[in-house]
C-alpha cells in the first residue's frame, strides 16, 4: 500500500550555486521532486533532511559530517515508522555529496527493519553542478533568476559553477574535470522546457521506485 510508503528528500541547504540559484538550491529540487511523487502516488511526503555532506578536497560551502546526517536521517525515518507506519522509505538525493550515505543503508534496514531505495535520478539528470541542467530546473520551479546569468558564468567570482574554478577538486575527482571541461565547450544557458522535462523524468523514477516498493 502506497500510504505505508514515505518519500524523504536530501539535498544541502548552504552551498554555493553561482549568482542565479540560491544556496538552498539541492534541498529545493529534491524536494519539488519528492513531493510530486508523493501527490501522484499517495505516498507520504516526510519533508527534507537539514544536514548534508560533502566530498573530501570539495569547498562549496557548509556541510555536516557523515555520521550527523546518518543520525538526522535514522531519526526522520524512525519517526515516520512510529508515527506514521511507514514501512519502507525513498530516499531522494539532490546533492552528490550525500552520495556516500548509501554504503549506510544496509545497515539502516536492518536496524529499522524498513525498506529503503536511494534514488539519485536528479543528480544524473541535471549534469554539472549550476549549470545548464540545474540552472533550468530552477527555472521550472521558480527559483532561478535569468538576469544574473552573465555573473554566473564569471568563473573567477564563482569557481563553483560546474566545478571550473576548483582546482583541487579537478584534480582529485575525473568526473569534476570532465565537468569542467564540458562547461568550457558548451557554455550556459537557462532553457525552463528543459528543466521540466528533467524533472518530469526523475519524478517518474520516484514513482517507478514507489510502485516497485508496493508489490515487493
Amino acid at each position: 500500500m502506497h500510504e505505508r510508503i514515505g518519500i524523504l528528500a536530501l539535498g544541502s541547504h548552504e552551498e554555493r550555486h553561482g549568482a542565479a540559484l540560491p544556496p538552498d538550491t539541492d534541498a529545493k529540487l529534491a524536494s519539488h521532486v519528492a513531493l510530486e511523487a508523493a501527490k501522484r502516488t499517495g505516498a507520504k511526503f516526510l519533508g527534507v533532511l537539514y544536514s548534508s555532506h560533502e566530498l573530501p578536497g570539495i569547498d562549496t560551502g557548509r556541510h555536516q559530517g557523515l555520521e550527523q546526517v546518518t543520525e538526522e536521517l535514522r531519526g526522520a525515518l524512525v519517526n515516520a515508522k512510529r508515527t506514521l507506519g511507514i514501512t519502507a522509505a525513498i530516499l531522494v538525493n539532490g546533492h552528490g555529496g550525500n552520495d556516500p550515505l548509501r554504503d549506510n543503508l544496509d545497515g539502516l534496514q536492518e536496524e529499522l527493519g524498513m525498506r529503503l531505495v536511494f534514488n539519485r535520478a536528479l543528480i544524473e539528470l541535471e549534469g554539472p553542478h549550476a549549470a545548464t541542467g540545474e540552472l533550468s530546473m530552477g527555472a521550472a520551479i521558480g527559483i532561478a533568476d535569468p538576469t544574473k546569468l552573465a555573473e554566473h558564468a564569471d568563473f573567477e567570482r564563482h569557481p563553483e559553477v560546474g566545478f571550473v574554478g576548483l582546482k583541487e577538486a579537478r584534480k582529485r575527482y575525473r568526473w569534476a574535470e570532465q565537468d569542467a571541461q564540458e562547461i568550457k565547450r558548451k557554455g550556459l544557458k537557462i532553457d525552463k522546457f528543459l528543466g521540466e522535462k528533467l524533472l518530469e523524468r526523475a519524478i517518474a523514477g520516484v514513482m517507478n521506485d514507489v510502485h516497485e516498493l508496493s508489490e515487493s
